[in-house]
């Protein structure tokens, strides 16, 4: 593989055509070229027919898969960074993440930020704006607010000091959270009073709201659903087992109560930790178009074992595990993407378009933004990865500019 340094002029001009490759459309893998021109994926018809041009540039991808770059809708911080927690410097450390998650193929990401006090937000919030991506890191689609309205008894690792009711309805979240201009996705309990109101003044805004962290019971779910809730946070965790009685938010999955035109999705941390893989099949066999792959990551991914912090409590690596600090209770993962993605795969014996689309398309379709990200599609942001058959990241491509080559990074360095 090769490529040169342009100027941003002469990037919008040069033709670059990725040959060699098996290429992620419509659901399948097919022998195909690639070809990015002014940062998008372009037909080549109109290339060939109508402006009769050549390559610029040829790249040689030696037999890899070429899918779209990777989106993570629920990542806490990684790399010694907490996006809840380090408040003065939560700009550089948006960045760190950013950089390092290019390494794992993730293209586009919502920094997420757990339950914390009304100050936290309205100090962060403002400082995490939606920015493309490029060599200095992966793109910033919104932020993911988890909490602070969600149910004490499914907390998790959320602080219970800062949870809130809605008292005022949504009045009392833009008090909260301040400004809502760089938020993406809130996560809250549907089974809270005034939560409908809610659900349909955030969703009628464009913010994808989330249901988790809950008691709900399936009817709760549905009434979130008929209202304007499309998501479901880290399906399986922090919410009511699955009962025959009463199925509680996992009823979603197969509910036949809510608008026929309504496509629930949701998240599934699939680390090998936190869902078994006897769950990560029944979801994916159950209700196979809505999954979402999430790493739910903090700020530990990638250190070492021992204690950290994830907004406003200690936790512990202990065996490739997270815990809150002096307990069994689980708070987030460490796995990165490219490694759920594996997992995943070899859990529910998917196809690896599957895998790979549950990755990308799927929660590019979720919040809206699937015609230029999650696609290879013609038009869209050329943001792709390369990998090999065992799925190994082997380079990371941001508006066809490559951005990580696999074996040429530091990470300490970052």
């Amino acid at each position: 593989m090769s490529s040169s340094t342009v100027t941003l002029a002469d990037a919008d001009k040069k033709l670059t055509q990725f040959r060699n490759c098996r290429v992620l459309r419509n659901h399948r893998l097919v022998e195909d070229d690639v070809w990015v021109r002014g940062g998008k994926i372009i037909d080549p018809e109109s290339v060939f027919f109508d402006e009769k041009l050549q390559a610029d540039e040829q790249i040689d991808c030696h037999g890899c898969i070429v899918a779209p770059g990777f989106i993570d809708l629920q990542i806490n911080g990684g790399y010694g960074v907490d996006f809840s927690f380090d408040v003065e410097t939560v700009e550089e450390g948006v960045l760190k993440v950013a950089k390092g998650l290019l390494a794992h193929g993730v293209t586009s990401f919502c920094p997420t930020l757990v339950t914390s006090p009304p100050e936290t937000y309205h100090a962060v919030l403002p400082r995490i704006p939606r920015s493309a991506g490029g060599l200095h890191g992966a793109t910033v689609l919104g932020c993911h607010v988890e909490g602070p309205f969600i149910n004490t008894n499914k907390k998790g690792a959320h602080p219970p000091e800062c949870i809130k009711e809605f008292e005022q309805g949504i009045a009392t979240v833009r008090e909260v959270y301040g400004s809502m201009d760089n938020v993406q996705i809130i996560t809250l309990a549907p089974e809270k009073a005034g939560a409908s109101e809610v659900i349909q003044e955030l969703s009628n805004s464009g913010i994808t709201v989330s249901v988790g962290h809950s008691m709900a019971n399936l009817s709760d779910g549905e009434i979130a659903v008929h209202h304007g809730a499309r998501l479901i946070t880290h399906l399986f965790n922090a919410m009511l087992p699955f009962h025959h009685r009463d199925p509680g938010l996992v009823g979603l999955l197969t509910t036949d109560n809510i608008p026929t035109d309504a496509l629930v999705y949701f998240g599934i941390i699939s680390d090998g930790v936190h869902t078994h893989p006897a769950a990560l099949r029944i979801a994916y066999k159950t209700h196979p178009t809505g999954l979402i792959l999430v790493t739910d990551a903090i700020s530990a991914m990638g250190l070492a074992e021992g204690r950290h912090r994830i907004g406003q409590m200690e936790i512990e690596i202990r065996a490739g595990r997270a815990y809150v600090a002096g307990t069994n209770t689980l708070c987030g993962s460490i796995a990165p993407m490219d490694e759920c993605i594996r997992f995943f795969k070899k859990a529910s014996n998917c196809s690896i378009e599957y895998a790979l689309e549950a990755a990308s398309l799927h929660p590019a379709t979720c919040i809206g933004i699937e015609k230029r990200k999650g696609t290879l599609d013609y038009g869209a942001d050329a943001d792709f990865v390369l990998l090999d058959d065992e799925l190994n990241v082997q380079s990371t491509w941001i508006a066809g500019e490559c951005v990580y080559r696999a074996n040429a990074v530091d990470f300490n360095a970052l």
